[in-house]
Parts: C-alpha cells; structure tokens; sequence
C-alpha cells in the first residue's frame, strides 16, 4: 500500500531548478518565452537586452522595437516605479510577485502586461515573464459598454414610465387600470378619484363592478368576458352607484410583463349648456376675476381655480391646485375649515366668513368668504374677498383683546378658544414673574408654584425668556 501523497505547499515564490547554473541568461529566457506571451531579459543596467514574444498580439516588430532601450522608457510614467520594484526585489531561484504594466502603443492603446521577475544566477541578468493582459481588457471594456448601454435603456425607460405617469395624472378624462383576470382596480387617476366622489387609495384594490349599479354591473361584468375571449369590446352605458351619474365606459385590453391588464374610461355627458355663448363668456370672467374663485366637488376637492386665488395661495398653475382639498389653504385650523363645510352643508350658502388663506409658503391673509352649492351638480364654488386688516396692537399692550377674542366665536369650536386664551394667559403670567424677579427663574418658579424644570418647559413652549443664560439660585 502506497504512502498517502503529501500536500504541496503555497509559497509566494516558486523555484526554477532550471536555472540553477544549468543555462545562462539568454538560453533561459528562450526556454520561458516559448511558455510565456511577452519574456524579456535586462541587464544589470536595466536595459533590454532580448526580447521574445508569443502570438500575434502585440505583434514581434513592436516588441523587437524594444532591444537596446532601458526599460523604464518602454513603459507609461505611472509603471515605471512597478518595473523598478521588479527588478531590486528579482533574486535567483524565486519569482517576484506579480505586477501590471503598461506599454506605450503608438498604433493604438497601451499594451497592458502582467510581469513577475527572477534571476537566472545570483549575479546575472533578470527575466521578466509576461502575460498579456489586452484580451483580459478587451473584454472589461465590452463589459462596461455594455454595463453603459444598460444603464441608457433604463433611463429611457425611466423617463418613459415619468412622461406616462405625467400623462396619467394630469389626464382630464377619467382612467382606470383593472387587473384582466380578478376585476381588481390596481390605479386611479385624479379625475377619476373626482368623478366617482372617492379617494384613490380607497377605490384601489376593489372590484370595479361595484362602482356601478347593479343592472349596469351586470352590463359590465359581460363587457370583461368578452374583452377575455376577443380583445376588444363595444362602448357601455353605464350609471356609477351612490347617484354619482350616467357614464360612458370605453375598455382597452393590454398585457403587461407577466398578467394582462383593462384600461377602463369613463367619460361623464356633458352639462346641458343654453346658450353656450354665455356660459364661455361667464368662465373667462370668473378666470380674469380680481377676486379668488374656486369650483370644488362635493369631497372639497379643487376642481378649478382663478389666478387671483392661484396667487393668494403662491401657487404658479392651476394643475398644482386640481384635485387638492380645499383646506389646505383654508382657516387658521382645521376646525375652522369644517366650521365653513358645515354651515354651507346646513344652508346651501355662506356670506362674509371671515377667516384666512394660508399660502404655499408661508404666507397669511385675511380674506371673506362667500359660498353656494349647487343643487343636483355635486360641485362647490366658493368665492375669496380680501377682509379688513386689524390693526397691530401696541407694544406691551395684550396681544388679544376681548374683542379680539369675541369674534372667533362661531370660526373655532370653543375648545379651541379656551385652549388659546389658557396660552395667552400662561405665557403673560410667566412674562410677569420674571419681569419681578428680574429674570431669577429660581424665585419665578417658586412664585408660580412651578418646578424649575415646569417653568423651562413652558418658557421653551412659549419663546419667553434666555433659556441660555445663567440660572440663578
């Protein structure tokens, strides 16, 4: 029975028998360039004496171009400290390890070689073994090319998917994307949302049969079957459920990357308009109106807007205001808005409310409110006139008088006005204590039956004070 064969090591050098003393330098080099794609053979001086290539590549009239040069000049500026180190750390029996250099080609790009040095004697000339790298670069370069090109085609589909997003969003007519097979709704654009009175993120995953009454549901679930069997299916019409109205449903049939999808429209009638003249007439007025107009349906959504409430609101186009709620800009709170909604929900109308239009930016006026709604239409038009300014109570005086106070009785629920007066007072009484005790917030905490850590909360709440300065005991 044989002896089990051992492991050969790993060693960072490898040891050439064949050139322990056997053949000079030149015969050496012979006997490695033929195993070799590039061998060449320096002198102590660092110049090339013999050269000797395999293959065509980089081609024996380039290489032989070489005999007689110092090495460091058949080289690019940033290699030449690489052949330096392969020839100070070259040694007789061993190989260096491996380094990449360039060469300079003048008929086209650098010549790229992987070299490792060794000595054929202790004192003799050192031989450099090659291996030509440019096949090795040719196909990095294919492969960043086409890494490249990838990456072109999805921007291209990139700005595709935006442009169609765009499109879908800032439609006027009424789209939905339903799932082929299980009737699901999977997008809803903004008129749509308007015209079935819902948010998109509600109508999103429902059977889009339920969105009809149930005479014309039936009418629509035959519509599917037979946009399954032939592709393609006739006009329906069709009336939304929640007496939202008659509508025209046009289908498309298209397929997707793995499952096919329905491109539902739905297109509501026109308005019955007498004398069209005049209805053309009245919207260029309303749109040239020095005074903010709005047209919003029944969910307060902004359906159409005039430059003056555009500009009000610091907004630049009417696309920026379609399909936002109203309260947006509306009220110094929320409950003010819903105070509004309210009363014109109870009367059918609303003059002189006063409240104010919060811009996108920050801005703050003062405006009147007049409002209707239009019975049968399911729209809101509400109308924005500039209110009176008040006048900027005088320095020390209380910021809000009972006057003040009073006229936001019916604008904000009263839990709201009791919460602001509790503010006011809070912020006065901790002003006054540190006005006593000249701002020993210790003695001040004390005087209003605080703890230290009470009273720098409430200053911090209400920017009273330098919380930065010193604390005194």
């Amino acid at each position: 029975m044989s002896a089990p064969a051992r492991p050969v090591p790993r060693a960072p050098h490898v040891a050439l028998p064949i050139t322990a003393g056997l053949l000079d330098g030149a015969a050496a080099g012979l006997v490695v360039a033929a195993v070799t794609d590039l061998s060449l053979v320096i002198d102590p001086d660092g110049v090339i004496r013999e050269v000797s290539a395999g293959g065509e590549d980089p081609g024996p009239d380039t290489v032989a171009a070489w005999r007689g040069r110092p090495l460091s000049d058949t080289v690019t500026v940033e290699s030449r400290p690489k052949v330096e180190a392969l020839l100070r750390e070259a040694r007789a029996g061993a190989l260096t390890r491996w380094r990449q250099v360039n060469h300079p080609c003048p008929e086209g790009p650098d010549l790229p070689v992987r070299y490792a040095a060794l000595r054929a004697k202790a004192d003799g000339p050192v031989i450099l073994v090659g291996r030509n790298l440019r096949a090795v670069a040719a196909l990095q370069r294919r492969l960043a090319e086409a890494q490249q090109a990838m990456e072109r085609d999805y921007d291209r589909l990139r700005a595709a998917e935006t442009r169609y997003r765009l499109l879908f969003q800032l439609s006027g007519e009424a789209v939905l994307v339903v799932d082929a097979g299980t009737r699901r709704i999977t997008e809803v654009n903004p008129a749509a949302s308007r015209l079935l009175g819902r948010a998109a993120k509600r109508l999103a995953g429902q059977d889009v049969v339920d969105l009809f009454e149930d005479r014309s549901a039936r009418d629509l679930e035959v519509l599917f079957t037979t946009l399954r069997v032939s592709g393609e299916a006739p006009d329906l019409e069709a009336r939304l459920a929640h007496n939202r109205g008659p509508a025209t449903v046009s289908a498309s049939l298209f397929r997707g990357e793995t499952s096919t999808s329905v491109l539902l429209r739905l297109a509501a009638p026109a308005a019955r308009e007498e004398g069209s003249g005049l209805s053309a007439h009245a919207a260029e007025l309303l749109r040239a109106l020095p005074e903010g107009f709005v047209v919003a349906d029944s969910g307060r959504r902004v359906l159409a807007a005039n430059a003056a409430f555009l500009e009000r609101v610091q907004l630049a186009t009417e696309e920026q205001a379609r399909g936002q709620p109203l309260e947006r800009w509306l009220g110094h709170d929320e409950t003010e808005a819903q105070a509004l909604f309210a009363t014109l929900r109870e009367h059918g109308s609303v003059r002189r409310f006063s409240t104010v239009l919060r811009g996108q930016y920050g801005s703050v006026e003062d405006v009147e409110v007049a409002a209707v709604a239009v019975p049968g239409q399911g729209c809101l038009g509400f109308s924005f006139r500039a209110g009176p300014r008040r006048a900027v109570p005088a320095s020390g005086s209380l910021p809000r008088s009972v006057e003040q106070m009073t006229e936001l009785v019916g604008r904000v629920s009263m839990k709201t006005l009791v919460r602001e007066t509790t503010d006011l007072i809070e912020k006065l009484c901790i002003e006054a204590a540190l006005r006593i005790t000249r701002d020993n917030r210790a003695s001040a905490a004390e005087m209003l039956g605080l703890s230290r850590q009470g009273l720098y909360a409430k200053m911090r709440r209400y920017g009273v004070g330098d919380l930065d300065g010193p604390d005194e005991a």
